[in-house]
């Protein structure tokens, strides 16, 4: 982490010209399988722990790690003026409004279907960035884009029934996705001029001041001894997922093409599948494994380096 966080522009630029860089494909792998693994592990955490109260202590964990690391290594960790407008807008969409609304729909449907519906989100980044950034739909994303959307579609073909039954569920995760969308768009458009380490950790901590208010505000009275499996999930999405995983995406947003950063991340819901049903004793079938054939070809067309 150390080299990479304090990449130069011009090494900025050159990796968001070169998608298939060695450590672009490096944080790209880490980020899937962390985020993937991550859908039953709060699953698990959230069948005791209540919702705004879990992400508040998740959020706490990865605030104090990305300081402390910001800290220790002498970054200018201020706010540039006149910047702070746009990243309160930013934090507002990628993660207070993402958090709360995925969580709420985590709770009401399947872990491994709600990461399905969560990961639409390239849908989204690909129409909000031609729209907004001017981003080119060329041939090449455009094919992969139809083949990943394919791919989550077969999966949610498989579970709609369970789904439809949740309608506000499915509504939620789905506004969670839009919302995650404009943030990345957002990013690109607005380029804050902060190194990644303290822009994640005024981001996280800005649109995080709205879960610590409502968690002792609603959730008080639930407040019990949880498990160790429980407070495994905390610590787990503390440290690697809002610590690890943050830094990692806002990393690939801020070198990467909008479209390719989002449509990069196909592959996180089919590992979220998989590990579900690893972790919560669930069987894939040929849907699961028609899907991932699927997504695996979208990747390699997104990814696909420009002449």
């Amino acid at each position: 982490m150390s080299d990479l966080a304090n990449t130069t522009p011009q090494q900025a630029t050159a990796e968001a010209r070169s998608p298939l860089s060695a450590t672009a494909l490096l944080l790209l792998a880490t980020l899937t399988l962390c985020w993937g693994i991550n859908w039953p592990i709060m699953k698990l955490s959230l069948t005791e722990i209540p919702v705004y109260s879990f992400r508040a202590m998740c959020m706490a964990g990865g605030v104090a790690g990305l300081f402390a690391i910001g800290f220790a290594r002498r970054l200018d960790m201020r706010v540039p003026r006149g910047y702070w407008g746009k990243l309160g807008i930013v934090s507002l969409f990628n993660i207070t409004f993402w958090n709360i609304l995925v969580l709420f729909g985590l709770a009401v449907l399947p872990a491994g279907r709600t990461s399905i519906l969560a990961f639409t989100m390239p849908l989204w980044v690909v129409i909000i960035s031609a729209l907004v950034l001017g981003e080119r739909l060329n041939a090449w994303r455009l094919a992969g884009l139809a083949l990943g959307l394919t791919g989550l579609a077969v999966l949610v073909g498989g579970e709609w029934a369970a789904m439809a039954g949740a309608p506000i569920g499915v509504a939620l995760v789905l506004s969670a996705a839009m919302s995650w969308a404009i943030g990345i768009v957002l990013i690109k458009k607005f380029q804050i001029p902060m190194n990644n380490v303290p822009f994640t950790a005024w981001q996280m901590l800005l649109g995080s001041i709205p879960i610590f208010i409502a968690a002792p505000l609603l959730e008080s009275g639930q407040w019990a001894h949880w498990s160790a499996v429980a407070w495994s999930g905390v610590i787990y999405n503390a440290l690697i997922c809002f610590v690890l995983c943050y830094w990692i995406w806002n990393r690939l947003v801020t070198t990467l093409p909008a479209q390719i950063s989002g449509l990069s991340t196909l592959m996180i819901p089919v590992v979220g599948v998989f590990s579900s049903m690893l972790m919560l004793g669930e069987r894939p079938g040929w849907p699961e494994f028609t899907a991932l054939s699927l997504i695996i070809m979208a990747l390699v067309l997104v990814l696909k380096p420009s002449r």
